[in-house]
């Protein structure tokens, strides 16, 4: 029962709330666990990363985000943060490939889902931009399709997923794949919001860096 103190029998009110109070205590120590363990693997990765990124952003790149359900709310995120992020952090390029909802429906209707991203990729990707794919489980055909076209095209091409990273971890030609190491949708989907805005922090850093 969802609200057991209201029944006959049930645990009171104070068993409840210490209930809840553990288990949000587990789930906050569970992601900071994650998050240091994320950092440890990927810290030079990321550093690497955000260098490249930022040589894309000099030279006229463009960022293209991808995924979803949750992971393309995450994908309007990154673009949001890449192109407004306020205060004096410069603005980039940024564009998230799920929001034109018109493109997505056609394509979705006339060809395929699997083909969403990668026709979109096909019409406006150039040799240097950037591709963001984010996804919980790494399996997402049209993630996969995607990034393959991204590679064709020459573009810089990053990788979040979940889980032992799936698919994407097989993907020839990924520049970079972060995995977070977890079975939990909820903690990967929070340690890749991590992820992502240190990839932004540090791709600020290195541009800020260049231009002294």
């Amino acid at each position: 029962m969802l609200y057991p103190f209201l029944y006959a029998g049930g645990s009171g009110l104070d068993t409840l709330m210490e209930d809840v109070r553990r288990s949000t205590l587990e789930k906050a120590n569970d992601i900071v666990r994650l998050r240091e363990t994320v950092l440890q693997k990927y810290g030079g990765e990321l550093s690497v990363c955000a260098a490249r990124m930022a040589a894309a952003f000099r030279s006229g790149g463009r960022l293209f985000t991808f995924g979803n359900g949750g992971s393309s709310t995450d994908a309007q995120d990154v673009a949001a943060l890449f192109l407004n992020p306020g205060g004096p952090a410069r603005p980039l390029p940024a564009l998230a490939l799920t929001t034109d909802v018109a493109v997505v429906t056609a394509l979705s209707n006339d060809v395929g889902f699997e083909v969403v991203f990668a026709r979109q990729l096909a019409a406006f990707g150039r040799p240097g931009d950037i591709a963001l794919a984010l996804s919980t489980s790494g399996n997402s055909d049209n993630l996969i399709a995607a990034l393959r076209e991204a590679t064709r095209r020459g573009m810089v091409t990053v990788g979040l997923a979940g889980y032992t990273g799936g698919q994407m971890a097989e993907t020839p030609g990924l520049n970079h794949l972060f995995v977070v190491p977890s079975s939990s949708v909820h903690r990967i989907q929070e340690a890749q919001t991590t992820v992502y805005h240190a990839l932004w922090e540090l791709t600020q850093a290195e541009l800020t860096r260049e231009a002294r």
